[in-house]
């Protein structure tokens, strides 16, 4: 029984430190990649919808990403969208694709984005550490019902912290890989 609630947790942490992962992949570097703009969320129609569904997104150059709606109606919103995130792009259009350049990085803009990614990390670890309180909870419980004893209780709550421990380190390894790499010119 305990033994489940080990796996879940393991299971539910490496999820935290995958969607910490995908999320750092959305903070711009000095190069275009589509996975920048995943998190844009579009209004459409008065629904808030991601922009992956509404257009193709191409990066046909290394400082350059196209946004080509599948509804040309869509533009206005997609532009306004973009310009209301955190990228600090510029959006351009021509009534059929949106043009995207991707401007070299300024020592200021590296570190305003550098403080994204650690609000990120600290976004992640808090969901690793929030798990790790639901099953020092359900573990609480099981002792409360008679269900396991207090040693196995402690023995398993140790596993939990050094579970916690491991997934925070990956989560920090992860944030100091994507310093360096916004920070590098």
């Amino acid at each position: 029984m305990i033994d489940d609630f080990v796996s879940d947790a393991t299971r539910r942490m490496d999820k935290s430190v995958e969607a910490a992962a995908h999320e750092f992949n959305t903070v711009r570097t000095g190069r275009a990649s589509a996975a920048l703009l995943d998190r844009i969320q579009v209004d459409y129609y008065g629904t808030p919808t991601p922009l992956q569904q509404l257009a193709t997104i191409n990066v046909p150059e290394p400082r350059m990403i196209t946004v080509q709606p599948y509804d040309p109606g869509s533009i206005k919103a997609i532009e306004r969208a973009i310009l209301e995130s955190d990228l600090g792009l510029t959006p351009s259009n021509d009534g059929k694709i949106v043009r995207l350049p991707i401007p070299q990085l300024t020592e200021e803009r590296r570190k305003e984005l550098v403080k994204v990614v650690k609000h990120l990390a600290e976004e992640g670890r808090v969901a690793v550490r929030n798990v790790r309180r639901d099953v020092m909870h359900d573990l609480k419980e099981l002792v409360k019902n008679g269900d396991v004893g207090d040693d196995e209780e402690r023995r398993a709550e140790d596993r939990v912290q050094k579970l916690t421990d491991e997934h925070v380190a990956k989560i920090e390894d992860l944030l100091k890989r994507k310093e360096a790499e916004i920070m590098e010119v």
